[in-house]
């Protein structure tokens, strides 16, 4: 569409497709989320998606017959590229790097948990039951191509044929990546508890924690759990995983003794159940947990502040 074409529509057409076109970005932020494990990343590639869009001649734009698929696709590029640097800077990462906690959707359409009054829904990384901190960390481990085909290919159903030409390879070779990646996630995840259980496991647990029985704790756990905790060098935390049941239950209890101003609380209104740490109004640490079976086989705990701005939108 050329400039006096677009000139010459009517106003509420243009605007319908202004809004169609940026009906797009939370899609594509849930998209980027799952790719890359971080929400400033993940609006970064968007921004970067959109950017690439509007440098396009109005001829380009008006060439492309599906505006959706094209950032689609284009959004996997730019994601697959931030992959490679996001994971040389988690090399510079001061301590464990872990995936951003997800704000539960409990709390409401354009609401964030934890945190009062309204957010633009348009500005949330919307998410369904699949994503956990579990599966987060565990895509963590995939090749970058494995996780940029499996989220396009297993999440959000992309053929593999439209698949090949994001990440230059052949369709063949995607449906093989997909297969490695399902593969490597099963194995990773054999014998995770179901949400009920997980629920069951993660109150009791907490409850053991909050009476501080040691020994109850430890019987909760797994003999080889471990405990991670990501500060990002903004905040105290174990540089190093904590591991064995007993070295994480003294952890925990340790954590938890440390400040009078603390309040944590087990939210359960999202995905899985999640420990959640505030001072005064502000969220201060999320945790998530990974039960196998009947018991807690990793705690992951996030304390880094810009990991927590889905919690504090007021911030």
């Amino acid at each position: 569409m050329t400039r006096q074409e677009d000139a010459a529509m009517p106003d509420d057409l243009q605007d319908e497709s202004l809004s169609d076109l940026f009906d797009e970005r939370s899609r594509l932020l849930a998209m980027a989320f799952r790719i890359l494990g971080s929400r400033a990343d993940a609006e970064d590639a968007v921004q970067d998606t959109y950017a690439r869009w509007y440098r396009m001649t109005d001829e380009e734009r008006a060439a492309v017959r599906v505006p959706a698929a094209w950032l689609t696709t284009a959004l996997g590029r730019v994601s697959l590229n931030m992959l490679g640097s996001a994971r040389h800077r988690r090399e510079q990462y001061v301590g464990q790097w872990l995936p951003e906690p997800t704000a539960a959707r409990g709390a409401g359409p354009g609401t964030v948990a934890g945190a009062p009054g309204p957010v633009d829904p348009a500005d949330r990384v919307t998410l369904d039951d699949e994503v956990s901190m579990a599966l987060m960390v565990v895509l963590e481990s995939l090749t970058p191509a494995e996780r940029v085909v499996f989220v396009l290919h297993d999440v959000f159903r992309l053929p593999f044929d439209e698949i090949a030409g994001i990440v230059g390879r052949t369709t063949q070779a995607c449906r093989t990546l997909a297969s490695s990646a399902r593969r490597h996630i099963a194995d990773r995840r054999s014998g995770d508890a179901d949400p009920e259980q997980q629920r069951r496991v993660v109150g009791s647990f907490w409850a053991a924690a909050r009476s501080g029985d040691l020994a109850a704790l430890v019987g909760l756990l797994d003999p080889h759990a471990t405990a991670t905790s990501d500060g990002g060098g903004h905040v105290r935390a174990a540089l190093r995983v904590v591991a064995g049941a007993d070295r994480v239950a003294r952890f925990l209890l340790g954590a938890l003794g440390k400040s009078d101003d603390l309040v944590a609380e087990l939210e359960n209104d999202g995905a899985e159940p999640q420990l959640v740490i505030r001072r005064g109004d502000m969220v201060v640490g999320v945790g998530s947990f990974h039960v196998v079976g009947e018991r807690v086989a990793d705690i992951w705990l996030v304390l880094n502040p810009e990991k927590l701005r889905t919690w504090n939108p007021e911030s």
